[in-house]
Parts: structure tokens; C-alpha cells; sequence
């Protein structure tokens, strides 16, 4: 991997990263359109720039970790994420990542899943409005089950954020509360899968050069999240996640025709 294609990657994880379109899909396939060869170095590559988009959310929501009630949900959130990606991390890097097929399927009836949910939805929401309230007022067991939710996205091309999402809705979270719940639960989601990235890829094996790729895309991720993230809370303002559930099954489908035709 080469700087400029470490580059490219770090503005793909800064854009994708808090959209529901899963992040680590989009890496799989930027790197296999970019010509990146698959290793173990590059497979950390893709989960540690992560925490290069997460620390963006560090910086806007900075006084958020100074809240004790929050940090407790969040901490409940992480256990079901925590003990099953520990669980299931050698099989997942080992036979999921960086798989094409793996990541268009779940891209393809991840985007069906989440049009027809959304329609569900809408139609809830016309006739009980969810109140906004902080993400610290969600209860022990919403914040367990958004956490379970979010395990699912161990699979590459599920997303963690859709996941988050989505469990959340189904809750009767305010969609507000939710997305903001969601970006601070990949605080610590990040940067525990981060961390045993980089000590199961055997980190301090790295040559320079893969340091330097890892720096650029580290910070470019988290550049370009900054940015992601205000738009997206704008976003959620007046729209729905259809249009998403669109995105991932045409770009699913296009990768398949490009890749097997």
C-alpha cells in the first residue's frame, strides 16, 4: 500500500464511517478497486484508521465524557459488541474481511432490511412521536440492546452505525438521540477493535512505510469525519435512512456486475 492509496482510503472511512452504509464494506471495496493486495498489515489497516474517524467525535463531543450517567450506558452498550467481536475475531479477520462477496451480500439485504424498516417505521412515527431526550436518559436496558444491535456489524458491510441505528428506532429512540448515541458508542467500540488490531497484526512488525500509510489515513479519516458527522446530524433532521438502504443495494449490485461479469 502506497500513501496515495492510504490517502483515498482515509477520506472513504472519514466519509462512511457514522452513515449506514457500513464503512469497512467501502474499504474492502475501495482497496480492491485501488489494487491493494490483501495482508494482514492491510486488514488492520482498515479497522485502525477507524479510530482516526472516531476521534472526531472525541473532539465534538468532548464534555459528553465527563458525563457519569452517559459513560455508564455507554459502557453497558460495548459489553454485547465486546464479548462477541473477542469471541469471534480470528474467524471474522480471518474469513469475512476483506472478502468481496461477504460485503455485497450484506450491503445488498442490509440496504433491502433497512427500506423496509424504514417504511415500517415512518408509519410508526406518524402515530407515536419519540420524545428527544439526551443519550444519558436511555435506560440499562435500551443501551444493552443498541449494543446488541451493534454486534451484528461484526460482518463486514452490515455497519456498525446502521446497526446502532436501527436497534434504536425499533426502541422508540427520538432519531436525533439515537445517532448521537451511536457516534459516541464507537468511542469505545473503536478503539477496543482498534487496539487488538494492531496487537493480533503484530504492530511493532511494521515497517516504516506501513507506519506512514497508517498516519495518512489515520489522519485524513479524521478530517474528513469531522465534516461527515455535522452533516449526517443535519440530515436526520428531515430524512429518513431510505435513501441509504437505496445506496448500499445499487452499489451492491453495480460491484457485483463489475466484479463476476
Amino acid at each position: 500500500m502506497n500513501v496515495f492509496q492510504s490517502f483515498i482510503l482515509g477520506i472513504v472511512e472519514g466519509a462512511t464511517e457514522f452513515l449506514p452504509i457500513s464503512s469497512t464494506g467501502h474499504l474492502v471495496l475501495a482497496s480492491s478497486l485501488l489494487g491493494v493486495v490483501q495482508s494482514d498489515f492491510v486488514k488492520s489497516f482498515e479497522i485502525a484508521i477507524q479510530l482516526g474517524a472516531i476521534l472526531a467525535v472525541v473532539v465534538l463531543y468532548f464534555k459528553s465524557f465527563f458525563d457519569t450517567e452517559l459513560i455508564k450506558r455507554l459502557i453497558i452498550a460495548f459489553i454485547p459488541t465486546g464479548v462477541i467481536g473477542l469471541a469471534l475475531y480470528q474467524f471474522v479477520k480471518t474469513y469475512l474481511l476483506g472478502s468481496e462477496v461477504v460485503v455485497l451480500l450484506a450491503l445488498l439485504l442490509g440496504g433491502v432490511g433497512l427500506i423496509v424498516f424504514e417504511r415500517w417505521h415512518i408509519r410508526r412515527e406518524s402515530a407515536v412521536v419519540a420524545a428527544l431526550t439526551p443519550p444519558s436518559a436511555l435506560s440499562y436496558r435500551q443501551a444493552f440492546l443498541v449494543g446488541l444491535a451493534q454486534a451484528s456489524a461484526i460482518i463486514p458491510g452490515v455497519s456498525r452505525s446502521g446497526a446502532t441505528i436501527i436497534g434504536g428506532l425499533a426502541l422508540g429512540l427520538n432519531r436525533a438521540t439515537i445517532v448521537e448515541f451511536s457516534f459516541l458508542l464507537a468511542v469505545p467500540t473503536m478503539a477496543a477493535a482498534t487496539t487488538l488490531a494492531l496487537y493480533k497484526g503484530h504492530a511493532l512488525a511494521f515497517t516504516t512505510h506501513e507506519w506512514t500509510a497508517l498516519a495518512v489515513g489515520f489522519v485524513t479519516s479524521f478530517v474528513v469525519a469531522l465534516a461527515s458527522i455535522r452533516w449526517l446530524l443535519s440530515y436526520v433532521r428531515h430524512h429518513s435512512f431510505t435513501a441509504f438502504g437505496v445506496y448500499r443495494i445499487v452499489l451492491s449490485l453495480a460491484f457485483f456486475v463489475y466484479l463476476f461479469a
